[in-house]
């Protein structure tokens, strides 16, 4: 009887610098051995595995990709490798993965399969905004993207707010970089003017910028959050 393999979720930077300011190297030791990857996009893996000791090494590993544009119905097949009694390593763009990621999908069929799913340690950067932002820490929700359209993502602003209010919970919001700035606008527009926003961009990066202000605070500031990796709390 072959032993299954081990499902490893392994941690990204945030950012485009050397994995051991913010990897722990008892998780790139863990990596080392590993053959299989299924990435979300495979130049970035590329690049981020050749700075943890695979360079020249590549072309030996093999790799699945497994992003928006995947179709679900291959995605089982990537568990072969597992089956077979290899360990693989799953790795997304950037941050922890399978949290507001596709691989979430690959652990759901590891699971399914019987197989050992790990996860190893590195940065999240939800929790690392949650903790910065002087916001409950005890009580907060991950809602993730909300609606793209003006008209429902207000309508999901103010139900957001006002279950902030009735419940004292943190609500945590992301977006896709492009679009942080109409999201900031709306949540301006939307929230009364004593209501907290904390504004966490670039976490970890050169470029870090963690600030809470109240929303008539917020309206005095000029701030361009264009294609930053941002995460919002309410």
């Amino acid at each position: 009887m072959i032993l299954k393999g081990t499902l490893y979720l392994i941690p990204s930077p945030l950012g485009d610098y050397e994995p051991i300011e913010v990897i722990p190297d008892g998780v790139i030791q863990k990596m080392l051995p590993i053959r299989y990857f299924v990435v979300e996009e495979l130049r970035t893996a590329r690049r981020y595995l050749s700075k943890c000791g695979f360079k020249g090494k590549i072309d030996i590993l093999t790799f699945f990709e497994l992003n928006e544009h995947t179709d679900k119905s291959v995605v089982h097949d990537y568990l072969s490798p597992l089956i077979e009694g290899n360990d693989m390593g799953l790795i997304s763009e950037a941050g922890l993965p399978a949290v507001a990621d596709p691989g979430a999908y690959l652990v759901e069929l590891a699971h399914k399969e019987g197989i050992k799913v790990v996860p190893l340690s590195g940065p999240s950067s939800l929790m690392m905004a949650l903790m910065a932002s002087g916001m409950n820490g005890q009580s907060f929700a991950f809602v993730g993207y909300i609606p793209v359209k003006p008209e429902e993502r207000r309508s999901e602003i103010k139900k957001l707010e006002k279950l902030s209010v009735t419940t004292g919970q943190s609500q945590i919001i992301i977006e896709a970089p492009y679009r942080n700035n109409s999201l900031f606008s709306d949540l301006l527009l939307v929230c009364s003017n004593d209501k907290n926003i904390c504004i966490a961009a670039g976490i970890t990066t050169s470029e870090e910028f963690i600030c809470t202000k109240s929303v008539s605070e917020w309206k005095k500031t000029k701030i361009d959050l264009n294609k930053k990796p941002c995460v919002f709390i309410l």
